[in-house]
């Protein structure tokens, strides 16, 4: 039989928000344990996919104004945070570059109009820059002659999102957090079953953590939609010696936008938008041919490059696309999720918000209004009472640490 150990905080899911959380919690004196049904290296998380451009304005001409404001936070965070692992992390705020073909102009216009109805005006005149084919050329050596217009979004950036998740498994690992890998299916009701009891439990499980969202009335009031969902993104990972771009790419195209984002070591992570399917079969035929032709057109380059990985990830998606906290303060179990495709561009200030409402749990104090006014993101932070079948299991404080 497993000795029960008693912890302040348990979180499911050791991805991207599982791991900050740890981290975060620990450094701040509480005892921790981290439940994940994968292995160590993270490999079944969406981050493990990811291209962890850090791009608010960018993303915000599909993106709503929470997001734009929670990425610049974000990016902020990101850069103080890296900066105190004892592990380097690559990270990168040299821009980003948007272009286009010239047949492909109105998508440009159609992009600028909406990052300026979205984004701070004040970071559209900092920070957006048109530029000629010279300028471009300027930014981008790499590219030159070859667009004659484009756009440069300084301040963005990037970073090595497998690097991230193992430098920060390994600084919350060496503070004390308490882990269990290969733990399957897990939920608050059989924490017990791994030797685990404690006074909050935080759930980052993303999908896995999807019968404890219920569905939402639909636009209108009419029909329901899944309180969470998956939707499917494709990545491609490729050795591209030749090519060397120094900053992240978007091709704007009115079928295949694509993002093409340089890692070290001459690797390149190419993506474009989602796919509305919960599918999570291999990347299709058509798919690869579209993303791989796309980065060829940006750069002939590219027909050279070796296909390291083909990779298919399902993002966690609630109805309105934002992200969401929620707290049940009678079972002391608090729900992270709906990071969708901005997960590295959000997770900090989300994963921070979360981790105040677990300090304010764990202080006995009413934690959806207690979280300081800086990190009470409108409309993110909401308390719920759930039903048994969706708490599993009250957390309580019989028997266990204070």
């Amino acid at each position: 039989m497993t000795a029960v150990q008693s912890f302040d905080v348990a979180i499911l899911g050791a991805g991207l928000a599982g791991r900050l959380a740890a981290w975060q919690l620990v450094r701040q004196g509480a005892r921790v344990a981290l439940v994940e049904r994968g292995s160590p290296d993270g490999s079944g998380s969406a981050a493990y996919v990811a291209a962890a451009m850090l791009a608010p304005l960018a993303e915000s001409a599909i993106a709503e104004r929470r997001i734009v404001d929670l990425g610049i936070a974000s990016v902020d965070l990101w850069r103080a945070w890296l900066a105190q692992l004892p592990e380097p992390v690559f990270f990168q705020e040299d821009g980003t570059l948007v272009v286009w073909h010239a047949r492909d102009r109105a998508e440009m216009s159609l992009f600028t109009s909406r990052v300026r109805a979205v984004s701070p005006p004040e970071l559209v005149a900092q920070r957006m820059r048109a530029l000629d084919g010279k300028g471009v050329g300027e930014v981008e050596p790499a590219l030159a002659g070859r667009f004659p217009q484009g756009l440069l979004l300084a301040g963005e950036g990037q970073l090595d999102n497998r690097g991230a998740l193992r430098a920060l498994l390994s600084c919350a690992v060496s503070e004390g957090v308490h882990c269990v890998w290969e733990a399957g299916e897990v939920d608050v009701a059989s924490l017990p079953s791994h030797g685990i009891r404690a006074r909050v439990v935080l759930d980052c499980r993303g999908l896995g953590a999807r019968a404890a969202w219920p569905a939402e009335p639909g636009k209108d009031g009419h029909g329901a939609m899944p309180g969470l969902r998956g939707l499917r993104g494709e990545v491609v990972r490729v050795h591209a010696p030749d090519v060397k771009l120094h900053r992240p790419v978007r091709l704007l195209h009115p079928r295949y936008p694509i993002y093409i984002a340089p890692k070290p070591n001459d690797l390149y992570v190419i993506g474009a938008t989602e796919l509305e399917s919960e599918d999570d079969s291999p990347v299709s035929v058509r798919s690869a041919l579209e993303l791989l032709s796309a980065a060829h057109s940006l750069h002939p380059a590219f027909g050279e490059a070796r296909v390291l990985e083909l990779n298919v990830q399902r993002r966690p998606t609630r109805p309105d696309h934002l992200p969401a906290i929620r707290v049940d303060q009678q079972a002391r179990v608090v729900r992270v999720n709906g990071l969708y495709r901005h997960g590295f561009l959000i997770a900090p200030a989300v994963t921070e918000a979360a981790c105040a409402v677990v300090s304010a749990l764990l202080n006995d104090e009413p934690a959806a209004h207690a979280v300081p006014a800086a990190l009470r993101w409108p409309g993110m932070i909401e308390a719920v009472t759930e039903t048994p079948a969706l708490a599993e299991a009250p957390v309580g404080h019989t028997g266990l640490l204070h």
